[in-house]
């Protein structure tokens, strides 16, 4: 992964520049320079607040979570509105591109999406329906996923979004409404109640362990 410095500015509560021994500019990417960028690898980077960061390794039971609720979702979703680490443009304190690990689009958004070269949805396309994201290990992703990522989603109306955590063994539903969200928590044999889904028969349980009883 390419190593830059920090490349936002500090400031002091009385909004003077604090102090700082001096250190090489980096970049802040633009969305545009973060689209064209390729550094020659299979890496795969989030845009954040205009840095490149590298997305962690996804673990098997990840994986299989994703794959099961895709499945579990078929009934109730055209195929055609599934996507997998679809890139999604979101508001940060400079230009930030997220990589859920599911998403369901509206019809809308996948007409936008459309004849695209590359699969993200730009920030003036409509919102997915539905993003998911399966927490993996580290204080640094539990924050991205329940903290940063909760006010982005918000940020771009997108209706919900799950946190599905198998290291503390619960599934977060959280739902849009008048530009925040509202969050109910699902654990062992609760079913989980999705106001987009809510024929869905599935409990916190199964999702975690990404098979039905």
């Amino acid at each position: 992964m390419p190593h830059y410095n920090d490349c936002r500015v500090n400031t002091s509560k009385g909004g003077s520049l604090m102090a700082q021994t001096p250190t090489p500019t980096r970049k802040c990417f633009t969305l545009e320079e973060y689209l064209a960028y390729d550094d020659g690898t299979d890496t795969r980077y989030e845009l954040v607040n205009g840095e490149l960061v590298e997305m962690p390794s996804e673990s098997d039971i990840n994986g299989l979570i994703i794959i099961f609720l895709l499945t579990e979702l078929l009934p109730f979703v055209p195929r055609e509105l599934f996507r997998v680490k679809t890139e999604i443009a979101v508001s940060g304190y400079r230009a930030t591109a997220r990589v859920p690990d599911l998403m369901v689009l509206t019809e809308e958004a996948a007409a936008a999406l459309s004849g695209s070269t590359r699969s993200i949805l730009l920030p003036e396309m409509p919102p997915p329906a539905l993003v998911v994201e399966v927490v993996s290990p580290g204080t640094e992703n539990e924050q991205r996923d329940y903290r940063y990522k909760r006010s982005e989603y918000a940020a771009r109306q997108i209706q919900e979004y799950w946190i599905v955590d198998p290291i503390v063994q619960r599934v977060m539903v959280l739902t849009w409404v008048a530009g925040l969200y509202e969050e109910s928590v699902f654990q062992g044999d609760e079913r989980i109640v999705s106001t987009l889904f809510p024929e869905l028969q599935l409990t916190a349980t199964q999702v975690l362990q990404a098979k039905v009883a």
